[in-house]
């Protein structure tokens, strides 16, 4: 008799694609709001120019990282 053969694995949560453009639009925000911050002390401020340079970073990095 031969053995049973294994089920195929899951797929991945997300791609490797996504994961990539989602932790470098992280770092842009980051990198931006930090910035913002250190320019004007304003903790809205600065999220909110994180949040937007991250936000915004999506559909370019998609474009760029194929």
């Amino acid at each position: 008799m031969s053995s049973p053969v294994p089920p195929p694995p899951e797929p991945p949560f997300i791609s490797l694609h996504t994961a990539v453009i989602l932790l470098t639009a992280i770092v842009i925000g980051l990198v931006i709001g930090g910035l913002t911050f250190l320019s004007d002390f304003s903790a809205p401020g600065a999220v909110l120019a994180g949040l937007g340079a991250g936000g915004l970073g999506v559909p370019v990095l998609r474009q760029l990282i194929r």
